[in-house]
């Protein structure tokens, strides 16, 4: 059972199978969001997902980043991602026909707490280029 639909830019339709979510900033005691800890929490995204899918290959969708106009701090500059952090089992039509399917494991920061789905998925996920990251598997 899928959990939903996502049509990609290239046209392929791809299913999430399985979804965490957490919060980007949830246990940040002290601080403020920058540059040096907004790249900690990416590249420990990535990690988790491979972790967590060791035997399937994990794409990182690189997240928006944005400047709110509050002044800097000790860190440099306030430096904001997207408010939800997420990684996603997806699978698809393998791409040799002699197999059963393809999957994938996608990391990527979203706005809301939200199931993407269909062509309304944001637009860097919908820009994976599965062809080239995902791996095809038997049954």
């Amino acid at each position: 059972m899928s959990l939903s639909h996502i049509v990609l830019l290239s046209g392929r339709t791809i299913r999430l199978t399985g979804l965490r979510m957490s919060s980007t900033y949830g246990g940040m005691l002290e601080g403020y969001p920058c540059k040096r800890i907004n790249d900690l929490k990416v590249s420990w995204l990535q990690r988790q997902a491979e972790r967590a899918f060791s035997s399937t290959p994990v794409h990182l969708v690189p997240p928006s980043r944005e400047y709110p106009d509050e002044t800097a701090g000790a860190f440099g500059p306030v430096e904001v991602l997207p408010s939800v952090a997420c990684a996603g089992v997806f699978d698809s039509a393998a791409l040799d026909p002699s197999m059963d399917g393809s999957t994938l494991v996608v990391a990527w920061f979203q706005p809301a707490p939200q199931v993407p789905a269909g062509e309304d998925a944001d637009l860097a996920l919908r820009g994976i280029d599965w062809e080239e990251l995902a791996r095809d598997y038997e049954l």
